[in-house]
């Protein structure tokens, strides 16, 4: 608690210390911790994220993703947290039921999970070559691919010809890559059209998974896709904030957890 008044900048850096620590604030909690009214904490709020440096919400903020370290391809993300992606992919492989239509979005853990696929006869839709690369030699997986430019970052079609692809589909379970999950913005992406293509995927489906690392928990992305009780279930880490295992399983979320390492 300040002792005396603090510049703007101080408190810029002490609302973003308290988002990077916890994942989110709320605007009467800051208000009364900086000693400032709760109007001046909505203006800080409203300028970090207007400099992009948090996601404005009904209350208070979230943090934003971490992003990808510069330069970093769709492979070099794949290499990273292996073994925390092993462990949900591990969670997440049974909620796929034999027989079964599944979407699998493009995400480095997604691909974890179409690794950890049994041999069960399925039908697999994904519009990322690296998951079509990895179910290809699965004999029992009738296997379709989602076409169009491949979005470099993304490592995924997401335009116009893959939204077209789409039309006949109708799917059992949609495994979706999220940026940002949180219980009260939902799940986010960064791009505006793959946002655009989640939403569409989601909209075919019967029900919704995904899958997340802990720090994506608590975060928000520029795009919304879907209100976190639009999801069926979330696959977490064993460590999950308890205040959003809560919040998500309040919306009827089935939140399960990965084993420990």
């Amino acid at each position: 608690m300040p002792t005396e008044p603090l510049l703007l900048q101080e408190r810029h850096a002490l609302i973003l210390q308290r988002l990077q620590t916890d994942g989110r604030v709320l605007a009467p909690d800051l208000a009364q911790w900086l000693q400032v009214s709760e109007d001046t904490i909505r203006r800080d709020l409203r300028d970090l994220a207007a400099a992009g440096l948090c996601q404005k919400v009904y209350g208070g903020a979230l943090r934003m993703p971490l992003p990808a370290a510069p330069g970093g391809t769709p492979a070099q993300r794949r290499s990273a947290q292996a073994d925390r992606k092993a462990r949900l992919a591990a969670a997440a492989a049974p909620c796929v039921a034999p027989g079964s239509v599944v979407f699998i979005d493009a995400g480095s853990t997604n691909l974890a999970i179409a690794q950890a696929l049994g041999e069960a006869r399925l039908t697999v839709i994904t519009n990322a070559p690296a998951i079509a690369a990895a179910l290809v030699d699965k004999p029992l997986i009738e296997l379709i691919v989602i076409g169009g430019r491949i979005h470099a970052e993304t490592g995924a079609s997401i335009g116009a010809t893959a939204l077209r692809e789409l039309e006949p589909i109708s799917c059992d379970l949609y495994i979706l890559g999220a940026c940002g999950v949180d219980a009260q913005a939902g799940v986010s992406a960064i791009h505006f059209e793959e946002a655009e293509f989640k939403r569409r995927v989601a909209a075919l489906s019967r029900s919704v998974l995904v899958a997340t690392t802990s720090d994506k928990v608590g975060t928000a992305a520029p795009y919304a896709v879907l209100p976190a009780a639009s999801l069926t279930k979330l696959i977490a880490e064993h460590d999950i904030d308890a205040r959003q295992f809560d919040a998500f399983a309040a919306r009827g979320v089935r939140v399960l957890r990965a084993a420990k390492p």
